[in-house]
């Protein structure tokens, strides 16, 4: 066989079995396995695994801070970040997790090409300022989520939590219960299908928001937004709906009150009232089919 670096075989490192507390446990730590290590204990130290390569984990532990920055090859399964583990992923690129719990504050931050499956989080401030994200059959507890992140995929999640999607762009949502107030604000190129939808002003000043085939909850949606289309929804206990905004819109059903829709078209089921009291005036055209 030859030795040319391009036909070598990478040799691994197995480490298992063992709780470690120290500052920097395993500093730049390359091409491992991690099967049932725990990063907990008296010393109290912060980033276990900063600046490490290739890491794949199975059934690892999280208490302490900061464990992974820095990382570049991650794969993680049936583990668990605690609500001590604060701030776990950042600046970190090419990870992969599954059936694992990230519960510490802040616990994804400035990272790139990251895929969460069947999994929990339970992280205010998750996933800020991310590139390249997507997650599966996961459930989201977490206040200002997704702030400022770009190429965003959810799938069959379930969320709660207030202030979500903020400045976010390009994001696709599939399927799944979003209970959550303030969502999708100042949000460009964002489309949710198939999704409930149930929270306080949705949608505002957003620029490229498409509702298909959802159901919305709440009162004053989907104000002053631009290039805004919504296909076959229902809303339920909407009221002072699309104020301001550009709109094109088929509403199944019944919308409790409109309010000076700036421009565009919108189909409803019926109306209660439609409501003409700001400077914009009505500008679009409202057709009533019920």
């Amino acid at each position: 066989m030859s030795n040319c670096d391009c036909c070598m075989i990478e040799e691994r490192t197995t480490i298992s079995d063992q709780t470690l507390d120290e500052e920097r446990a395993l500093y730049g730590l390359a091409h491992a396995n991690l099967d049932h290590v725990t990063f907990a204990g008296q010393a109290d130290g912060e980033s276990a695994l900063k600046q490490c390569t290739d890491l794949d984990m199975q059934d690892v532990r999280f208490e302490l801070r900061y464990p992974l920055w820095h990382v570049d090859g991650l794969t993680m399964r049936a583990s668990t970040m605690t609500d001590t583990c604060r701030a776990a992923l950042w600046y970190t690129n090419n990870a992969y997790i599954d059936g694992s719990e990230l519960l510490g504050i802040k616990a994804l931050r400035e990272c790139s090409n990251v895929t969460i499956e069947n999994s929990q989080v339970s992280s205010s401030e998750f996933g800020w300022r991310c590139h390249n994200v997507t997650l599966a059959n996961t459930t989201i507890d977490s206040e200002y989520a997704f702030m400022n992140s770009r190429h965003v995929r959810l799938t069959n999640c379930t969320f709660a939590g207030k202030y979500s999607f903020q400045y976010v762009e390009d994001l696709v949502i599939e399927g799944g219960v979003f209970d959550t107030k303030d969502a999708f604000w100042h949000a460009r190129n964002v489309t949710v299908r198939n999704a409930v939808l149930k929270g306080e002003y949705l949608g505002w000043y957003s620029d490229g928001l498409t509702l298909d085939h959802c159901v919305t909850e709440g009162t004053q949606p989907l104000v002053n937004c631009h290039n805004l289309r919504v296909i076959d929804c229902e809303m339920h206990g909407c009221d002072l709906a699309f104020e301001g905004s550009d709109v094109e819109a088929t509403v199944l059903g019944h919308v409790d009150s409109i309010r000076d829709p700036k421009s565009g078209h919108i189909t409803v089921g019926s109306v209660d009232e439609i409501v003409h009291d700001t400077i914009f005036g009505c500008g679009a055209e409202i057709t009533v089919v019920g």
